[in-house]
């Protein structure tokens, strides 16, 4: 089979989005795992201290998922699934900020869309 390889704006593109998502799990698993001074104590207001670890090892793991190219698709749905998780935090927490996970997942897909031809063949946005 044939396929059209992806212009290279859209590889770039694909990986600055992708890329985008170290700004936001890098630093939020740091500090759970590392939990500097302070950390523990404004976690705690919201969520049981013992969670900070696991979660931040969850976030770490879920994101060099996505980035290697063997588990992509792993990682993507278990970080959709997270990120599921997020919103529905903040939807409890009524704090407003429930629409900050899902833009992150949509940069999330959108990214793994623009730079892989498997996924473009699976979801078709438009008709060849």
């Amino acid at each position: 089979m044939m396929t059209n390889p992806i212009p290279k704006w859209q590889l770039v593109t694909g990986w600055v989005l992708s890329g985008i998502l170290a700004l936001v799990f890098l630093p939020s698993a740091f500090f759970k795992i590392a939990q500097p001074k302070g950390f523990i104590e404004e976690w705690s207001k919201n969520y049981p201290a013992a969670s900070a670890l696991p979660l931040g090892v969850i976030e770490l793991t879920l994101f060099v998922l996505y980035l290697f190219p063997k588990t992509r698709y792993l990682g993507g749905l278990l970080m959709l699934a997270y990120l599921g998780g997020a919103v529905a935090t903040h939807v409890h927490a009524e704090d407003g900020m429930f629409f900050v996970p899902v833009i992150i997942g949509v940069i999330a897909w959108l990214g793994l869309y623009l730079r892989d031809q498997k996924l473009r063949t699976l979801v078709p946005l438009v008709a060849e």
